[in-house]
């Protein structure tokens, strides 16, 4: 069956139609989790009058600028389990979309270079086996035999001291994502409304009852908020504040090349993360700009310093040539954890500071998100991603297995 599902062309995928007067749910960003969020509302909770609002064209935002990578291997109890729960969603989706998009489990590696990074990457592949997650501890004999074109000589700044490994991670072809989950709303009867920029939000007392747009006003009895790096933006619209900062996230990629790269490689050390895509090209990643900002760019020191960090690590890829650079808006939270969950507004809901996790999290975020909007309670996996954390001190922190990297 798989061999028959190949992608469209995308123009034929979903109806652009003009937004009505009213709808039962309004999904407020046309990314990966806003169509998500719409599919699964449909799918699980029978909700079909619901509309999605994309202030642009459809995952046009941070869903067309990552790096598409999928694993599961974080830290904390909370956080493993809603991400593998995500990545056993990736397993079965191409086949309940009735599309292929490319979901490679080439496997990702994590490596360590100094005596703190063997120590702290040791303690997650434990607690990833705790927790039901598939994750291995590599010498860097083994991970020169997984990544032959990986330097492991012992006279570079960095040397490889080992890795961890999770098999069943790999990358995904991120706008085949989007245009699957589209079309199956579609199909579900779910409105996608491209160019319809939130303006701001109608209310009777402190429970939202609309939606204010550049192409009119829209009642509704529910809203969630799915838009990523601008979710602050549209909070302070509603009456509210979240603990979220946006800064740009950049990543490049080179020309065409034959095929050299057999799976993932992640170093937080040294702020780079490589992979090579189906069509030939390597992808690469850095760190997150320091400074705040909705820019979908990124700064020339950060590529500098990624490519000096990807040469020294892949000597073979110094004669590769930079073909283009992108940034994404990357809205992060003080513990690198989401928010999921309810508002001080009434029957507004949030989905938002993913940060760098946002594309591998997309179909958990999705359900889990549909759940909480559908029964207004949230569901078990994102119970502990509400926004009341930050007031009772229930951090989850994930900064180091979310770091740099995707």
């Amino acid at each position: 069956m798989m061999a028959d599902l190949l992608p469209e062309h995308p123009d034929f995928l979903w109806h652009n139609p003009d937004p009505q007067k009213s709808y039962d749910a309004v999904i407020v960003g046309g990314g990966g989790h806003g169509l998500a969020t719409a599919y699964f509302l449909a799918k699980n909770h029978g909700m079909t009058n619901i509309a999605v609002l994309e202030k642009g064209w459809l995952a046009g935002g941070n869903m067309a600028r990552n790096t598409t990578i999928i694993r599961s291997n974080y830290l904390w109890d909370e956080s493993a389990a809603i991400y593998e729960h995500a990545l056993k969603l990736w397993e079965i989706l191409p086949e309940e979309l009735e599309y292929d998009f490319l979901f490679s489990q080439r496997g990702v590696m994590n490596l360590a270079h100094t005596l703190g990074d063997v120590r702290e990457s040791m303690r997650r592949v434990g607690a990833n086996k705790l927790n039901g997650v598939d994750a291995e501890w590599l010498d860097p004999q083994q991970v020169k035999e997984l990544c032959p074109i990986l330097n492991i000589s012992d006279n570079i700044r960095y040397p490889v001291m080992g890795a961890t490994y999770q098999p069943r991670a790999g990358i995904a072809k991120h706008d085949h994502v989007a245009w699957a989950f589209a079309r199956k709303c579609d199909e579900l009867g779910v409105d996608i409304i491209q160019n319809c920029e939130v303006t701001g939000f109608l209310k009777d007392g402190n429970r939202v009852v609309g939606v204010k747009t550049n192409r009119g006003t829209i009642s509704t009895e529910k809203v969630g908020l799915c838009a990523a790096g601008h979710s602050s933006v549209l909070a302070e619209m509603a009456g509210f504040r979240l603990p979220i900062q946006s800064h740009p996230l950049q990543a490049l990629v080179s020309e065409l090349h034959e095929p050299v790269h057999p799976t993932v490689v992640m170093s937080n050390h040294v702020h780079v993360y490589v992979s090579q895509a189906h069509k030939g090209e390597l992808v690469m990643g850095a760190g997150v700009d320091s400074y705040n900002g909705y820019g979908q760019r990124g700064s020339f020191h950060v590529i500098e310093h990624q490519m000096a960090a990807a040469v020294e690590l892949f000597p073979i890829f110094a004669r590769a040539h930079v073909l283009r650079t992108w940034g994404g808006i990357v809205d992060t939270t003080l513990d690198a954890s989401p928010i999921i969950g309810t508002t001080p507004v009434d029957n507004m809901f949030v989905n938002c500071g993913w940060g760098t996790g946002g594309f591998k999290g997309t179909p958990a975020a999705g359900l889990t998100f549909a759940h909480t909007i559908a029964t207004g309670t949230p569901h078990d996996l994102n119970k502990p991603f509400a926004l009341e954390r930050f007031e009772t001190g229930a951090l989850i922190d994930e900064h180091g297995a979310a770091a740099v990297a995707h």
